[in-house]
């Protein structure tokens, strides 16, 4: 196997958001994944560690509230454009982006951030590949959502569907090619965002192939389709991926989930690929946790991902 590519830079970025779910609480995760120890973790690799602070994220008692089919969608709109900014800035001066989350509608402005390096960065333009590892689909939108909830539209956004408003974050969409981007361990799809899947064309590997070919296996074709023709690729973690036995400290839990060994495997994969170019790890909420082992969780995910090893 070949040695792990160790990041020397790496760049925090907090995003307190809440914006993009019912459950107040999640603003709180970047916090808390702070406080888990995520820089000592890191530093421990002999990464060199930006911490870029938190964004400004409007309280939901005070944003507004928006349409019922795409709540706090003008707030939500403005941190995805800062942190677009913030994710271009750290990539151009040579930094890994590793974002903390908030709610995961805060990937459609990482994932805006990378495709603007992408296409700014000189010579041809850049090519990224999308992991998307998450207990839900996350691809509807306004049309299709249930809920209005937005953290459950930024897939959709970053393959092109969905507001405009979103949708061209990055300028022209779609921000990531749907044939470079795979969905893991799924286990919970709308009705109307299973149609959207197909339409699309995701390939989404679910827990049930998990089980049946384990992890590994999974992860080499996940891997394959990511990198292939590529510059690299971008990782999305819901931490609602893994079982809420052993994260409890999400909004929307789902049983049947990653044990916490295959999480590790899944990022130790990654690492060993020596291709994630950044990453997000979201949706971590303290009010619902357990003493923070969620946080805690994420934290020990972070350390993984960023080549962190058992020996």
């Amino acid at each position: 196997m070949q040695a792990v590519k160790r990041p020397r830079k790496v760049a925090l970025i907090g995003v307190p958001m809440d914006l993009g779910t019912d459950l107040r609480g999640v603003d709180m995760g970047p916090s808390a994944i702070r406080i888990a120890g995520v820089v000592t973790r890191l530093q421990e690799l002999g990464c060199q560690i930006k911490d870029l602070g938190n964004l400004q994220v409007p309280h939901a008692f005070v944003a507004g509230r928006g349409s019922a089919k795409m709540r706090f969608a003008e707030p939500i709109r403005v941190v995805c454009n800062e942190l677009a900014d913030a994710t271009e800035g750290a990539l151009a001066g040579g930094y890994k982006p590793v974002v903390l989350g908030g709610d995961h509608s805060l990937a459609m402005g990482t994932l805006a951030g990378l495709a603007r390096f992408g296409r700014r960065a000189g010579g041809r333009k850049k090519s990224w590949g999308l992991l998307w590892v998450d207990a839900h689909a996350d691809l509807n939108t306004p049309k299709t959502t249930p809920s209005g909830s937005v953290h459950g539209m930024p897939l959709a956004v970053a393959l092109g569907l969905g507001d405009e408003g979103f949708t061209n974050l990055a300028g022209t969409p779609p921000m990531i090619d749907v044939t470079k981007a795979v969905l893991l361990g799924v286990r919970n799809v709308d009705a109307l965002e299973r149609e959207n899947l197909h339409e699309l064309g995701v390939r989404a590997f679910t827990m049930r192939e998990i089980d049946e070919r384990g992890a590994f296996e999974v992860m080499q074709d996940a891997l394959a389709i990511v990198t292939s023709g590529t510059d690299g690729f971008h990782l999305s973690f819901d931490i609602d991926c893994v079982d809420p036995r052993f994260a409890p400290g999400v909004g929307t839990p789902v049983a049947g989930g990653l044990t916490v060994r295959e999480a590790h495997l899944i990022m130790e994969l990654v690492a060993d690929s020596g291709r994630m170019v950044s990453c997000e790890i979201v949706e971590v909420n303290p009010v619902i946790d357990q003493r923070n082992i969620t946080a805690e969780l994420a934290a020990g995910i972070i350390h993984s991902v960023l080549g962190g090893k058992i020996l």
